[in-house]
């Protein structure tokens, strides 16, 4: 039987919405393995005279445990 885990992230960029998406499944990706799917589930950001500074992401990564962890 296969189960899937989610966890909630946060991350930011100076770059834009998807730049920051990136950003948390990459850190995410380097202490959880079999990540499957993203779901954003909010975005805002930063403004600092009149142009925004920082894009950040509230995002849930899904990712399959592995089957030893299933008991």
């Amino acid at each position: 039987m296969s189960m899937l885990k989610v966890i909630e992230v946060l991350a930011e960029s100076e770059e834009g919405f998807d730049a920051a998406v990136r950003t948390a499944v990459m850190q995410a990706a380097q202490s959880v393995r079999n990540i499957k799917s993203v779901y954003i589930k909010e975005m805002n950001a930063q403004v600092d005279g009149g142009q925004i500074t920082h894009y950040r992401v509230n995002v849930k990564i899904s990712f399959l445990l592995d089957d030893q962890a299933v008991g």
